[in-house]
């Protein structure tokens, strides 16, 4: 078992580039997993994934404006950076990186990281516009700020994911991108900080989606496609959804949808809400060979 560590605290690019900066001069290896904070199991995951792979690890909390739409949950979204520090000390975590929002985006600032194409305009993109640009600013930021030889990121935002290593490799950013599986709940349920907006009776309903998703890509290893795509919706809305955004069987890489089995690496995407709560899910679709 990890006993407790003394995590250090970094408001500034500065402060957090000097501790990065004594471990290098170490030889040691960096790791960073960025997150925005309200820290969970899945969270520890990726902390415990970075811990068996780099001598130090940061994890940094920003909850990102950029990556919000107007009439979405910035202002809502939970913030307890108390008790994330304890989860951090006892994780092993060696920094936390918890800048401002006037050190992330000083009066001025002017540029945004942007990534054409499907990858950024379907599924989440289509329903969330802006959305991609502002994980992509903030990621290229963070990356440049920490310099780490690792970074960690979950599956659960599988699209989000993609759009990263397409990041990483377009501007040859000097890292690896790894990931780690999603963390779920006993009935499945992927686990998010936004599912402490669920009421008892929506979390029943919530775990659901994980079932008819995994159904969904059962079908689609079969072949059945079109089938398995277009009754899903339907499906989700008689769990007590009270709407579906997407379902979507995909290429896992490039977010197109797929027309048939192709033998490329497939996924099920879904969005869908309960109340004011949205909540997205994936799962690979297991092809035959």
């Amino acid at each position: 078992m990890i006993s407790k560590v003394a995590t250090g605290v970094a408001r500034t690019v500065g402060a957090a580039r000097a501790r990065v900066t004594e471990w290098r001069a170490e030889r040691q290896r960096v790791a960073l997993v960025p997150t925005m904070g309200a820290l969970h199991d899945g969270h520890r995951a990726l902390i415990d994934h970075a811990r068996r792979q780099a001598d130090r690890v940061v994890v940094s909390i920003f909850v990102n404006p950029k990556q919000f739409g107007p009439r979405e949950d910035f202002g809502a979204y939970p913030r307890r950076e108390g008790d994330d520090l304890d989860l951090l000390r006892a994780a092993g975590v060696d920094l936390l990186f918890a800048p401002p929002l006037e050190a992330m985006y000083p009066d001025g600032f002017a540029t945004t990281v942007s990534i054409a194409g499907p990858l950024t305009t379907s599924l989440e993109g289509a329903h969330r516009p802006g959305h991609f640009d502002g994980v992509a600013t903030v990621v290229a930021k963070l990356l440049n700020q920490i310099g780490p030889d690792l970074a960690f990121f979950g599956e659960k935002d599988w699209q989000q994911l993609q759009v990263i290593k397409q990041l990483v490799r377009d501007l040859d950013l000097p890292l690896e991108i790894l990931t780690v599986p999603t963390v779920r709940d006993s009935e499945g349920l992927a686990l998010s900080s936004r599912n402490a907006y669920l009421t008892p009776a929506q979390l029943i309903t919530a775990q659901k989606l994980n079932r008819i998703l995994q159904d969904v890509a059962s079908k689609a290893a079969k072949g059945d496609i079109a089938d398995a795509r277009s009754a899903a919706p339907a499906r989700l809305r008689e769990a007590g959804f009270d709407s579906v955004d997407y379902v979507e069987i995909a290429d896992a890489e490039t977010m197109q949808p797929a027309p048939v089995a192709s033998g490329r690496a497939l996924r099920v995407l879904a969005a869908a809400r309960i109340g004011t709560t949205r909540l997205i899910d994936n799962f690979p679709v297991e092809l035959s060979t």
